[in-house]
């Protein structure tokens, strides 16, 4: 399977916003409590993605983000 060039347009500002809580070991409540949004739309959200990302779970969700450049592992550092 391959990914579209552009991976970035597929995914919605939402869609990325809990990608980077996932990113950040955050849990689904977490993230849905974060975001002001229920645990079922928070694991709605993870599942578009990696439908889209095209992995099968959490982990591989994380390292295609990295690979496609979606996240910058900067962004996470300390400062």
């Amino acid at each position: 399977m391959k990914l579209p060039p552009v991976i970035g347009d597929l995914i919605s500002d939402r869609e990325r916003e809990v990608l980077e809580l996932i990113v950040q070991e955050n849990t689904m409540p977490e993230v849905a409590r974060q975001l002001h949004i229920s645990v079922n739309t928070a694991i709605t959200h993870k599942r578009h993605l990696i439908e889209k990302l095209q992995v099968k779970n959490t982990v591989g969700l994380v390292r295609r983000a990295f690979e496609c450049g979606l996240l910058k592992l900067s962004a996470f550092e300390a400062a």
